[in-house]
């Protein structure tokens, strides 16, 4: 069995970040002050090409209403997007782009908050021995 350590990014891999390059660059181009405080975190490409999952983050306060404002902001710039995609890269299919908040961003914070309230004294009710 090979080493995943020194395996070589597959062919999938290399698009899914191309792909995160280029609306990352693209985004910075719209001009749309909505979208200031947003990063493209990552990019998932369906095999077929059809499809791919656009992970985003915000410096904004965050909460399920903003994000969905937010990714709804994004689908209004879709098909420029797209559009940056097909003319930068050579790829067979240009994928339909899907907007969603990083649930990875959402996680960290959840644990922060946990720590923070360590940190406070908030143990839960429990005691010092």
């Amino acid at each position: 069995m090979p080493d995943q350590s020194k395996r070589r990014p597959g062919r999938l891999d290399r698009v899914n970040h191309a792909v995160q390059e280029v609306v990352a660059d693209e985004l910075e181009l719209v001009g749309d002050e909505r979208l200031g405080l947003v990063t493209v975190t990552g990019v998932r490409v369906d095999p077929d090409m059809r499809h791919a999952k656009v992970w985003f983050s915000s410096l904004a306060p965050r909460s399920a209403k903003a994000d969905d404002a937010i990714a709804a902001i994004l689908g209004e710039h879709r098909v420029r997007l797209q559009r940056a995609i097909a003319r930068q890269l050579r790829l067979k299919r240009t994928p339909e782009l899907g907007f969603h908040p990083d649930p990875a961003i959402t996680a960290g914070a959840r644990v922060e908050d946990i720590l923070r309230g360590l940190q406070t004294g908030d143990d839960g009710g429990r005691a010092e021995a």
